[in-house]
């Protein structure tokens, strides 16, 4: 048994006593099914021998027993349907939380690759299947393996030689059945992807709405759209038509087998090796014997789907997160904010340049530093790496001393604090985004993290105050009134670490004086690490480090760098003349 079956039979174990009671419900379901066509023989019989004394009797008393036996089938049938449903369900929505939880250990670097509707995709459409697959799938097999064997041995003692013409049609019918389903499993396989492709470029579209209408461009993603549809359309076509050939070709099979029963079972009347009371059980066998072959057809199309959903699950959860916590991983206290830099590289991906060479610096407990430079010469990696966003490719990060690779991740994020250029906020009222940066935190707490962040004033404004719903991402606020949600969510947090990552290049003279005037307070004993691309806003920054595509270039005060003319002077003389 290899590993993915073994994770596959694995979401059964909580629900075996569901599993089992369900399993014994079909196999009364089978056994009543088999029953019913002798009860059915012996009813035939004395009405064929209506002479015999007693015969009406025993026929009303073989009726009351099928009512009891159809009254059983229908219980354990409604079992099947209900609580078997409910447990694929359940079983389904435990895969879909591991996954949900694998994703959120998966770093930037994965996320940088991959799309997110394609994401979205795996964790819904690929795993919808699998509730029916979990539910249908050892039911199927148990009903269809009773019934079939059941079936073939009352057949083979009423007569065996026309058991043997029904037998010639079963190894055709598998053989059949299997080349088909391979054509079935790669098509789906393909549907799959597709849809992924349709999540990913409606998602796209979506989130990006705004700008799509500002330049008039619908036609374009409508185009955009309809290719990826088309795709899906072509991709499902090749999946109906396999489907089509299976079910259809299964179909003619059982007609067949039908019809050979009644030529050749009339055909044994006729030479009376056959009678017309065994004739008639046999054809009810025979419809018994096609009921699980169907049930083996629809097992067939559940097993496709779902084993396809499956190993595209488990595509996603076999990739291990590239950064994660060490064994011996180390809990942060007393946390002082020394963060030092020995001689760290990093590059994306192998076949990728490096984005860092050689990178050594001391950022001391308190200090206020700004990180400057050219575009695309590293500022925001270098400073994504200390809350390990990405791993180090050479070289260490040290905080307190203490290498952050030997210290707990969700311990290390705890300790610091981000303001980003673009924020994000959640759908949800402007008290649930601020409270993000400490879940445990009162009202109170919250309104005077906002009124740190200056934001206080503007919130009381708006419709409903604090429980003012912004929508998704925060569109019904203002770039500036983001800005300052989003350093609240910060002062609640009271991280000993700041990294502010261009918090206030996008934001009007007017915005940026309330947001500058916040992250002042903000930055306050607090180890403060700043990327700017306006010069002006960090000139009184204790050390300013100017990051070229060589590393870092020179370091010192505004004053100190502009006396040197070298990279720094010459940035800042070129932001004066724009």
């Amino acid at each position: 048994m290899n590993s993915r079956t073994k994770k596959f039979l694995s979401y059964y174990k909580p629900y075996l006593g569901l599993f089992w009671a369900d399993m014994a419900c079909a196999f009364v379901v089978s056994a009543i099914t088999l029953i019913l066509p002798l009860c059915v023989r012996y009813i035939t019989i004395y009405v064929l021998e209506a002479s015999q004394p007693g015969a009406l009797k025993k026929i009303y008393m073989m009726g009351a027993v099928m009512l009891a036996l159809i009254a059983v089938h229908t219980v354990c049938d409604i079992f099947i349907s209900y609580k078997g449903h409910r447990m694929g369900a359940m079983m389904e929505s435990d895969m879909r939380s591991e996954l949900f939880d694998h994703y959120q250990k998966l770093s930037f670097s994965f996320y940088d690759e991959h799309k997110t509707g394609q994401l979205m995709s795996r964790a819904t459409n690929d795993i919808l299947s699998l509730a029916e697959l979990y539910h249908h799938g050892p039911e199927d097999i148990v009903i269809s393996a009773l019934k079939l064997i059941g079936a073939l041995a009352i057949l083979f003692t009423i007569d065996v030689k026309l058991t043997l013409i029904v037998f010639l049609f079963l190894p055709v019918m598998a053989v059949y059945a299997c080349y088909l389903n391979k054509r079935m499993n790669a098509a789906l396989r393909r549907t799959k992807e597709r849809i992924g492709d349709i999540n990913a470029q409606v998602e796209d579209t979506l989130a990006g709405i705004r700008v799509v209408k500002s330049f008039a461009n619908e036609q374009v993603e409508r185009q955009k759209f309809a290719c990826a549809n088309e795709r899906f359309v072509q991709s499902r076509s090749e999946g109906y038509k396999s489907e089509a050939y299976f079910f259809e070709g299964m179909n003619a099979f059982t007609h067949l087998i039908t019809t050979a029963v009644v030529v050749f079972g009339g055909a044994a009347i006729v030479g009376a090796s056959l009678e017309m009371a065994d004739l008639l059980t046999y054809i009810l066998c025979v419809g018994i014997l096609i009921e699980p072959i169907k049930r083996l057809v629809n097992f067939a199309r559940l097993y496709q789907e779902g084993i396809t959903g499956f190993d595209r699950f488990m595509d996603m959860l076999e990739i291990e997160p590239d950064i994660h916590d060490a064994k011996d991983a180390e809990e942060l206290t007393d946390v002082r904010g020394h963060i030092a830099f020995r001689d760290v590289s990093f590059k994306y991906k192998e076949d990728y340049g490096h984005v860092l060479k050689h990178v050594t610096l001391d950022i001391q407990s308190g200090e206020y530093v700004a990180v400057v430079g050219p575009s695309g010469a590293g500022k925001s990696t270098l400073c994504s790496l200390i809350p390990r966003f990405y791993e180090v490719s050479e070289g260490t990060i040290l905080l307190d001393g203490r290498d952050i690779r030997k210290i707990g991740l969700r311990s290390l994020r705890k300790h610091i604090g981000v303001v980003q250029q673009d924020v994000y906020l959640f759908a949800g009222s402007v008290l649930d985004n601020i409270r993000y940066g400490n879940m445990e935190a009162t009202r109170e707490e919250i309104l005077e993290a906002a009124k740190q962040a200056n934001a206080h004033e503007f919130i009381m404004e708006l419709p409903h105050g604090y429980d003012t719903d912004i929508g998704q991402r925060g569109v019904k606020l203002s770039g500036g009134q983001k800005q300052r949600l989003s350093i609240a969510r910060v002062f609640l947090k009271n991280p000993p670490i700041l990294i502010l990552d261009e918090a206030t290049s996008a934001l009007d003279n007017e915005s940026e004086r309330a947001v500058q005037d916040s992250l002042e307070r903000l930055t306050r004993h607090r180890t403060t690490l700043v990327i700017a691309h306006r010069l002006s806003t960090v000139r009184n920054a204790q050390r300013i480090v100017v990051l070229t595509d060589s590393g870092i270039e020179e370091q010192g005060t505004h004053e100190q760098l502009l006396a040197r003319s070298g990279v720094y002077a010459n940035l800042h003389h070129m932001q004066l003349r724009m």
